[in-house]
């Protein structure tokens, strides 16, 4: 019979750093102090976090492990202070027998001491995620605690998904189930993405729905690497309703009460529109990992055109625009807009703007080229050179100045190869590399919606895509127009990833088009130029992951094969 008083339980949504132990710790013992102050009986943090998701191969290093055990004594020690909470954190465990020597584990302590153990079941080995690299699998058993009278029952993240059983012979949910708890609390580390809100709501109310389990599901916050996470924690009750969610990139503790077999909670989150949430994961994802890697500032190269203004926006929005210099590098074949159109973008966000024109530069490696190679320098080598020198300049300035280099390449291009590697593909982390062409106008025009005013200049919005980089030059004369190009590529790279209303609109358009002969002849070609290119994308910087398939861990695709 559970207790008569409510349970209150603070969600401890918070945003730890892979390694950083102390920092992680000084996140807990905030944590601690705010559930003293909600006057709450249970705090959960979300999964791994004395270590941070996802460490890696850093679990394979055993320094990094006693790390993680001393964390945990040092937690435990704090919770002494703390009589009257229980908490439940997520960590990696040592184990013994055969297979990997670790499990990825949930413990649950009170004033100093362990309640209960429980290892994730279920190892996600798919898209981004490689824990059967480290862990080994939890046996098939529920575990729970009890606070307040209360019996809680323990899950961790993917344990949460099968319910169908459609991924693992396993379904942790007929153990949990089997031993009656009041509720379940599951913990997670949980990426964002473009529809995940709504796939996470969907899979964990139809499980409560149908084992009529009330569940509470608390996510980490934050970027580490190219991955996002966006917290948006939240609680369904038994028949499958939300009760409770957290707003999504924001970290912070929360209360939510649980009393006759419901929760009832406060929690601010709400769905943001598409372009909103785009945005706001991008700029956790640079701000974190700025901080993480140390750099203050961030240097763009500014071509006048709408991919480097985008970035440029965002990058401005995320640090301010104090920390946010751009370059414009004209050359001979460079238009007058390259360069005006740059001021007028970095006028209207208060970035500033350095000129290195590089025609010089251009015409000193054209000379010494073919006085060394008896060859002119011309065509595609030329682009090319154009573009490394570029890139070079904006090393350069990095390595001067200690900005941070972002690279500008969008979707799109990435998936062809209409990049130049050594020179456009140059920099520390790429923004915009996970938005379809048709995504950055959208994002671009939504930008300055947004603000009430062209942060983005109309001239920018309205220009014809280009690479300058001969006379009179247009995407076009590569690649089909980008609302073309850009559902064949997400039928090519992410099928039936997408959400179904984009899968549809994609297979159908895609269908359509390679009903002739012309369609099908440039259908064939994307494809090619997709295979063609992941040497390219194998040593791009790291991309900013938005959307359900990016290039990066999450597509582990061959380079030399025939397919």
């Amino acid at each position: 019979m559970p207790g008569q008083t409510p349970l209150r339980i603070a969600v401890a949504q918070t945003n730890p750093t892979v390694g950083d132990f102390a920092g992680n710790l000084r996140i807990a013992e905030q944590a601690f102090r705010d559930a003293e102050r909600l006057q709450a009986q249970l705090l959960v943090f979300p999964e791994l976090s004395l270590c941070g998701y996802y460490p890696g191969d850093l679990l394979n290093d055993s320094a990094f492990i006693r790390q993680a055990e001393r964390a945990l004594a040092e937690l435990a020690e704090f919770s002494c202070g703390f009589p009257g909470i229980s908490v439940i954190a997520g960590l990696p465990q040592t184990r013994s027998g055969p297979g990997k020597p670790l499990h990825n584990s949930l413990l649950a302590l009170a004033n100093g001491q362990v309640l209960a153990a429980y290892h994730k079941q279920l190892l996600p080995t798919y898209n981004i995620f490689d824990e059967r690299r480290h862990f080994e699998p939890g046996p098939a058993t529920a575990a729970s605690i009890e606070v307040a009278g209360y019996k809680v029952g323990l899950m961790i993240c993917e344990d949460g998904w099968n319910d169908a059983a459609n991924d693992y012979p396993v379904n942790p949910y007929q153990a949990l189930a089997a031993i009656g708890p009041d509720l379940v609390v599951s913990i997670n580390a949980s990426p964002s993405n473009i529809g995940k809100r709504d796939q996470r709501h969907r899979i964990i109310a139809g499980a409560a729905q149908r084992h009529r389990l009330p569940i509470l599901y608390v996510n980490q916050v934050g970027g580490q690497d190219s991955i996002v996470f966006d917290g948006a924690s939240f609680a369904v009750n038994a028949d499958g309703k939300l009760a409770f969610e957290l707003p999504a990139f924001e970290a912070g503790v929360e209360p939510v009460e649980f009393s006759a077999g419901a929760f009832h909670g406060v929690g601010s989150g709400l769905p943001l529109p598409e372009p909103e949430f785009v945005i706001r994961h991008i700029l956790m994802g640079l701000r974190d990992y700025a901080r993480r890697c140390g750099f203050r500032q961030v240097v763009v190269g500014s071509s006048g055109g709408i991919d480097s203004a985008l970035t440029i926006a965002l990058a401005a929005e995320a640090l301010g625009p104090d920390n946010v210099i751009a370059v414009t590098m004209p050359s001979e074949y460079s238009s007058a807009g390259s360069v005006t159109d740059s001021q007028l973008l970095c006028d209207a966000l208060g970035v500033s703007l350095l000129t290195h024109p590089i025609r010089e530069q251009v015409d000193a490696f054209k000379a010494q080229f073919q006085a060394s190679f008896a060859a002119p320098l011309a065509g595609l080598p030329l682009e090319n050179l154009q573009a490394r020198i570029r890139g070079t300049v904006l090393m350069a300035y990095s390595n001067q100045s200690g900005a941070l280099v972002l690279t500008t390449g969008n979707k799109s291009e990435i998936s062809v190869g209409y990049c130049t590697l050594y020179g456009d593909t140059n920099g520390g982390l790429g923004l915009i590399g996970d938005l379809y062409k048709t995504e950055v106008y959208g994002l671009a025009d939504y930008m300055n919606r947004r603000a009430g005013r062209p942060l983005i200049p109309e001239s920018i919005l309205i220009k014809e895509p280009s690479a300058e980089l001969a006379f009179d030059q247009k995407d076009t004369d590569s690649l089909p127009p980008y609302p073309v190009l850009d559902e064949i590529l997400k039928l090519l790279i992410e099928g039936d990833l997408l959400a179904e209303a984009e899968y549809r609109r994609a297979r159908d358009f895609v269908s359509d088009y390679r009903r002739s002969a012309e369609g099908e002849a440039v259908f064939q070609r994307i494809g090619r130029m997709v295979t063609r290119n992941e040497y390219k994308r194998r040593q791009a910087p790291p991309i900013i992951r938005v959307r359900p398939r990016a290039f990066g861990a999450g597509r582990q695709m061959p380079i030399a094969a025939k397919y």
